[in-house]
């Protein structure tokens, strides 16, 4: 729902609402909203005439401007517009997970159970080790693109990417994803097949071998 830049503003204290325009509310006042720059708190969700919405307002929420913001509105003219009132609620659990690098032989036999399960719970096969692959090989490209090195769809690629995230094992960016320092642990000292896999259209080398990302 919140760009990471306007994230990063309600972090800060520059931010403190957001404005869209929705058939129905999609978050409820109490809920919480994890991003890149932490954990942010929905404080109360208001509907408002857009009309009302003032230069100021914008700014608040991010915008340059009152018209701005107006204009971009998603939806339908008929649609409610909502006033969204955030805080920042805290670090995001997965960033201290990410930042943990040292990893005992445990902690990397987890890690390697829990990707083993993603990938035996997948209707379209194996995926993990690949995706943490072409991550790794393109730091801070657009998932479009890195879905498409795996051939796949690129919503669904994103959502992968989050449960390897929930993981601590991956990190988003303003464009694109890159391994975090648990991430890089683990694909230096842990399951040798991050190394080994390789993307659908990607140039394979001697001993290379495809992990069948689907």
């Amino acid at each position: 729902m919140v760009p990471v830049a306007v994230a990063r503003g309600v972090v800060d204290g520059s931010v403190d609402r957001a404005y869209r325009r929705w058939a129905r509310p999609r978050v409820r006042a109490g809920a919480t909203q994890r991003t890149a720059a932490g954990v942010l708190a929905i404080v109360a969700v208001t509907e408002i005439d857009p009309a009302t919405i003032t230069d100021a307002d914008a700014v608040a929420a991010g915008a340059a401007s009152a018209d701005a913001l107006r204009r971009a509105f998603r939806g339908t003219a008929a649609d409610p517009v909502f006033r969204i009132d955030l805080r920042p609620g805290g670090p995001d659990p997965r960033t201290a997970l990410s930042r943990d690098d040292v990893l005992s032989g445990d902690d990397r036999a987890a890690i390697t159970a829990r990707l083993d399960r993603l990938d035996r719970a997948s209707r379209s096969g194996p995926w993990t080790r690949a995706t943490l692959h072409v991550i790794a090989e393109h730091p801070g490209r657009r998932a479009a693109e890195l879905a498409d090195l795996l051939g796949r769809e690129r919503d669904p690629f994103k959502l992968d990417v989050r449960k390897l995230k929930n993981l601590g094992l991956t990190e988003s960016l303003e464009v694109g994803y890159r391994l975090s320092p648990r991430g890089v642990a683990y694909r230096d000292t842990g399951d040798r097949s991050t190394h080994r896999s390789t993307a659908p259209g990607e140039a394979t080398g001697p001993g290379s071998a495809d992990a069948g990302a689907g």
